[in-house]
């Protein structure tokens, strides 16, 4: 096939091959070529990349390490299946997974996706109970298998079409700027916990149970951070009931946050975490890490794909671990984080546009709203910004339709940190100001 000379033919071919299902487009970036927190679209223009290419990219984009790593295992063994073999590259990954996890004599299992690692624990988690209830939130998202897709609360279109798993029931996430309990900070009563026992007493038979899915900072909802105490309290019923906790860290792991696990932040242990996006560097792997127990409760390959433990993706995995560890990187997504949510919340006192700003280390949200006082989110405001953005070049993406994603590398230079929130606050300016035509919507789909 002949190669792309444009942008303009990329998107057209594109959409001749892929179906509707297989993606989502925020700007027309037909990226060629990264660097860390830069990206050279087809025709040579530069960007900034503030999703980390869709949290991804935790080490920045190509980080050399990771690429040399790649590389030499390349040229030593690109594949050899690890359920039926030995290769060595995944017993080195599994060992330092175990070594990091806030899990107790954990073991580990391999797969290719987020999505792949949310269906088996829910394999694992109902096979060590015996118990089939699954407990999920409102809002939720863990990914495109029937499984992960059939826990996920955000968007039930697709499963009114093709169907879905079983005894599935979903509770409120605790989100403090639009609580679900209309409640604001002083008259909280941790009315969220509250409704989990409510639930047990009125619609769930507890003991039946098998486990709680959470996201320890819900990603997909707009970067909901809960409260401090949320999880403590949480666990504890959970614990009367011999309920396991389920945490997805496949956006907010490996060092997003400023901790290895996001869930590290709220002095909770989990019995099982996901993990996948930023865990391979750009290569599709992912692991489920859970208690030794649970995880031997399913019989030989009751979760496991010929590709699981791939020894080139093992070894980028491992050097993605090396990088985070050798550059001192969870102290430096906490203190650029720091900076700038600092930042943002500057831009909020100038920009009415701008409701909540809100995450922990480079894991941010800035939730865009109508009116401050009614919370009335700014869809096509948030479609105008991003659009603004990319003609600024600076990649950028919105969740729950008017929520901006910022999730810069963690290896992100200060000034190009920089100069992507000032081309932001630019962004927002001019379509506070009119500058941005309604036009513009047609062309940002979002999710």
């Amino acid at each position: 096939m002949e190669y792309p000379r444009s942008k303009e033919e990329v998107v057209e071919r594109y959409s001749r091959v892929f179906p509707r299902s297989a993606r989502v487009t925020y700007a027309p970036i037909a990226a060629v070529r990264a660097e860390n927190a830069r990206v050279w679209d087809i025709e040579g223009r530069e960007y900034i990349d503030f999703l980390s290419d869709a949290a991804v990219q935790n080490v920045g984009h190509n980080n050399p390490r990771v690429v040399q790593a790649i590389r030499e295992q390349a040229e030593r063994l690109v594949h050899f299946t690890f359920i039926y073999g030995f290769p060595v590259e995944p017993l080195l990954l599994a060992e330092k997974l175990a070594e990091i996890a806030p899990i107790r004599a954990p073991k580990v299992s391999f797969g290719l996706s987020g999505s792949d690692a949310n269906d088996g624990a829910i394999k694992f988690a109902r096979a060590y109970t015996k118990r089939r209830t699954i407990l999920s939130y409102i809002r939720s998202y863990y990914g495109a298998t029937y499984g992960s897709m059939s826990i996920t609360g955000l968007d039930f279109e697709v499963r009114s079409v093709v169907g879905e798993l079983s005894d599935v029931h979903y509770i409120p996430y605790p989100n403090c700027y639009r609580c679900p309990f209309g409640k604001e900070p002083k008259s909280c009563k941790m009315e969220c916990v509250s409704y989990l026992k409510e639930k047990f007493e009125g619609e769930v038979y507890a003991d039946g149970v098998a486990a709680l899915f959470a996201e320890p900072i819900q990603g997909d909802a707009g970067m909901v951070v809960p409260p401090e105490d949320y999880f403590r309290k949480v666990k504890r019923i959970l614990d009367e009931h011999g309920i396991l906790l389920v945490v997805d860290e496949v956006q907010s792991g490996m060092g997003r946050s400023g901790k290895w696990f996001a869930i590290e932040h709220f002095g909770v242990e989990p019995d099982i975490i996901t993990l996948a996006k930023p865990l391979g560097g750009g290569l599709p792997i992912s692991a489920i890490i859970g208690r030794g127990e649970i995880m031997d409760s399913l019989p030989p390959l009751g979760h496991t794909f010929t590709l699981s433990g791939n020894p080139v993706a093992s070894r980028a995995a491992l050097a993605v671990i090396e990088e985070i560890e050798e550059k001192g990187l969870l102290r430096r997504a906490e203190k650029l984080g720091a900076y700038t949510k600092k930042r943002l919340e500057e831009m909020k006192e100038e920009h009415e546009l701008i409701g909540d700003v809100r995450g922990l280390g480079l894991m941010l949200g800035v939730d865009l709203v109508k009116d401050r006082e009614t919370k009335e989110r700014a869809y096509e405001e948030a479609r105008k910004v991003v659009w603004r953005a990319y003609e600024l070049g600076l990649v950028l993406a919105f969740l729950q339709g008017n929520v901006l994603r910022i999730q810069p590398p963690l290896t992100i230079e200060e000034e190009l940190l920089d100069e992507g929130l000032n081309r932001l606050e630019k962004a927002i300016a001019d379509v506070e100001e009119g500058k941005v035509p309604d036009s513009v919507l047609a062309k940002v789909q979002g999710w």
